[in-house]
């Protein structure tokens, strides 16, 4: 642990020193507490979002500054990654004009106002297209934005652009569009399908975006790009106006630097929604507040054989999350996952269906649009019969009903996000031929998008070739709160967060 503190230290005495601040008195992170001059705004692109709004709250930086350089960053870096779908450049400094006089007449609205975001380019907005990462939907202008998206700019957030996905937001980009790179390896999986979202934060290109899961779409690209991703519980945020993949398995959500900073955008998104019946009711806590409450006593599940089922690397990082987790206070249970080997294979079926729904007015009467895979999904929904369909709508229930009574004995449980670590596009390309190898990249993340329960994946380490390695906590319905505790508890006891790409 002195050496992790250590570790820790140093690297807040450097950020502090490249960016002339002084770090915050009592907590391990490099939070501006007193500037000695003012930073460079060419210098900002990788500090967190809280550390940023920091510092244009008290009047160091311009909103509109920041936003310019970020425009130009795009413009410079993002030739390269390829993680935007569409620059929204004019929309984007209206706002931070507006975001700038108003804070300079001591109207902050919250912690994110200022802060230039991004969205996955499944949300509408009215600045920009929303494609869904396709082809047949190219083009279309939505006439309103998206309730994450209002949400977003009433909290003061300036809206950079939208977020490339794969096709759909399933397995694969659409060959007829240039699919984001990983700044971290650009010969290694960006995740999916939230890969724009993962690779925008991670190269410094957004403080914070928007990512949605339905499989593990916030879970793949945040493990795979080192960032921090948080699925909440099903409902918790309004799917209005995000282009489903699958309704009962979709879940909106952060994706950020740290979670500190997917709290705060957690706070400005979560809640009910007249527009969407379906987000839950449940009141809002304040998730930022809750950061800082600590993890000592809190109950960690561990499943030693269903987590025996990973590589070397993945495996290390699961250890020295035990390690962290005892050393904050924690106390490790033993516990039996429910054998999900079948929910992971009715994901298929089940997502299939609800595509095929979600796409019936363009499937299949333009089925030559569509990329393979996408229609290849489409076809499997479309095949499975209605006595099919309950079975898998039964034995989905009693999955549900499995986890649920996990957590009466524990608070949180631990898993990686995949079993392979950092796998190349190479490999990835190859994964449809076995099944099994499909099973064992879907065993960690889509069980929780059927059972509705909320996640969230923090940074853990590298491989030997410095690729990233992630891994999360899964919680009960609405504990969103106990996630985001122990992501900032971690998070304050390492450093691997910090860590960025050399772009």
């Amino acid at each position: 642990m002195a050496e992790r503190s250590d570790r820790v230290r140093r690297t807040s005495a450097v950020i502090s020193e490249r960016f002339r601040i002084a770090p915050h008195k009592g907590r391990h992170e490099a939070v501006v507490h007193e500037l000695r001059t003012r930073p460079a705004v060419s210098e900002l692109h990788f500090l967190e979002l809280l550390e940023l709004t920091r510092l244009i709250h008290a009047g160091k930086l311009s909103p509109v500054e920041v936003t310019e350089a970020q425009l130009q960053r795009i413009e410079n870096v993002d030739a390269d990654i390829s993680s935007y779908a569409a620059v929204s450049t004019d929309s984007a400094l209206e706002a931070a004009r507006q975001a700038e006089a108003e804070i300079r007449a001591g109207r902050i609205r919250g912690p994110l106002h200022g802060a230039p975001v991004a969205v996955k380019d499944l949300c509408w907005t009215t600045d920009a297209p929303t494609t869904a990462g396709t082809v047949v939907r190219s083009g279309f202008m939505a006439d309103e934005d998206a309730t994450v998206v209002r949400r977003l700019r009433d909290a003061g957030a300036i809206i950079l652009g939208k977020l490339k996905l794969t096709e759909g937001a399933y397995t694969d980009h659409h060959a007829d569009i240039a699919a984001p790179k990983n700044p971290w390896g650009r010969s290694h999986w960006v995740g999916a399908s939230s890969s724009g979202s993962g690779a925008a934060p991670a190269a410094g290109l957004c403080y914070a975006a928007i990512g949605t899961d339905t499989g593990g779409s916030i879970r793949f690209p945040s493990g795979a790009n080192s960032i921090t991703g948080l699925k909440g519980t099903w409902g918790r945020v309004s799917r209005h106006g995000v282009f489903p993949l699958a309704a009962t398995l979709d879940h909106v959500g952060p994706m950020a630097r740290s979670a500190r900073d997917a709290a705060a955008v957690m706070g400005a998104i979560a809640g009910s929604d007249l527009l969407d019946p379906t987000a839950t009711l449940a009141p809002v806590p304040d998730y930022l507040a809750e950061t800082a409450k600590g993890v000592k006593g809190l109950r960690l599940g561990i499943d030693a054989k269903w987590l025996s089922d990973v590589d070397g690397p993945a495996g290390a990082v699961l250890d020295e999350v035990r390690c962290v987790a005892v050393q904050l206070g924690m106390d490790l249970v033993e516990i039996a996952f429910p054998d999900s080997r079948q929910i992971v294979m009715d994901w298929f079926p089940q997502c299939g269906v609800e595509v095929a729904v979600a796409h019936e007015g363009t499937y299949p009467s333009r089925q030559g649009e569509y990329g393979p895979s996408l229609a290849g999904l489409i076809e499997l929904g479309r095949a499975t019969s209605g006595l099919e369909y309950q079975k898998l709508v039964l034995r989905r229930l009693d999955f549900i009903g499995r986890v649920r009574r996990l957590f009466e004995d524990v608070d949180l449980i631990l898993a990686p996000v995949q079993s392979f670590s950092a796998p190349t596009c190479e490999w990835m390309a190859g994964l449809g031929v076995n099944v099994e190898t499909v099973r064992r990249l879907h065993q960690y993340t889509s069980p929780f998008d059927s059972s509705g329960n909320p996640t969230i994946t923090l940074p853990g380490g590298f491989t030997s070739g410095g690729l990233p390695i992630g891994f999360q906590f899964i919680a009960g319905h609405l504990e969103e709160s106990l996630l985001l505790r122990a992501g900032a508890a971690f998070q304050e006891a390492t450093d691997w967060h910090r860590r960025h790409p050399q772009m």
